[in-house]
């Protein structure tokens, strides 16, 4: 067909997607269940943006940190064009050990300035909106990948008062562990002495069926990784819906800092 036979038609256009909120996300290779979660609050006019990063799927201190190279690359496939109001990265074990300010250099050279987070971040400022001091922990990971999570959250001034895992190395088969057996950990770990609150760490663990009910048998909050980045990165782009059926956190006053 010669250029003569096209049809010029007028080009209109408008904000596109996301006229709200536009919140770029690097998902694991190996995750089954963020980006489920993620839009599970379905709010109108906040759209998401996903890319993969390749990793290990046996999760070890090694395998976690080796990601750090391959960030920027990562972030880069989000392009620029979108002008996401916030960006996180969907792993909790590995945040803690490259670093939150490691996660933020590698996250903000492909969008300099953007808000940016990572589950590890999110959860304490979860928990900081929460008024929660005291923690519960619930993990899928071998000890030393769990004691690194322990250590972080202690350093950023969270009391661990009990932890529990599934000593689970295989991200593949930590997405499909059930979500009762999610709610069975967590009900064990709450019923430490002192426990105000539970933390589920790990984006692969499945939570978001169970959240509501368990917190209410619970009579305490509920975090998981996938919770907590969820809601700090629609606060960090200035989304302060409030989500029914999510729990406690996305009922929680207006979020006010950076984490």
């Amino acid at each position: 067909m010669s250029r003569a036979d096209l049809l010029q038609l007028e080009v209109s256009t408008d904000s596109g997607l996301g006229e709200r909120a536009r919140l770029g996300v690097i998902v694991l290779e190996s995750d089954h269940t963020l980006e489920a979660e993620l839009r599970a609050p379905d709010i109108d006019g906040v759209d998401h943006y996903v890319s993969r990063i390749a990793n290990d799927s046996t999760i070890t201190p090694d395998s976690l940190t080796a990601m750090e190279e391959r960030l920027p690359l990562a972030a880069a496939l989000l392009p620029v064009e979108l002008r996401l109001d916030a960006i996180g990265y969907g792993c909790t074990s590995a945040a803690t050990l490259i670093g939150e300010e490691g996660i933020e250099a590698a996250l903000n050279s492909a969008h300099p300035g953007v808000p940016c987070t990572n589950p590890i971040t999110a959860a304490v400022a979860a928990f900081a909106a929460l008024g929660v001091s005291r923690i519960g922990i619930v993990a899928p990971y071998t000890a030393d990948v769990t004691d690194r999570i322990v250590r972080h959250l202690k350093s950023a001034g969270l009391d661990v008062v009990a932890v529990g895992s599934f000593l689970e190395p295989d991200d593949h088969v930590v997405a499909r562990i059930t979500e009762g057996a999610v709610a069975d950990g967590v009900a064990i770990v709450a019923d430490s002495d002192g426990c105000e609150g539970v933390f589920v760490s790990c984006t692969s663990l499945r939570t978001f069926g169970v959240l509501a009910d368990l917190e209410e048998r619970l009579d305490r909050p509920v975090v998981s990784s996938n919770l907590a980045l969820t809601w700090h990165l629609l606060r960090l782009a200035g989304v302060d819906d409030q989500v029914p059926g999510l729990g406690r956190l996305f009922t929680a006053g207006i979020y006010r800092g950076n984490g």
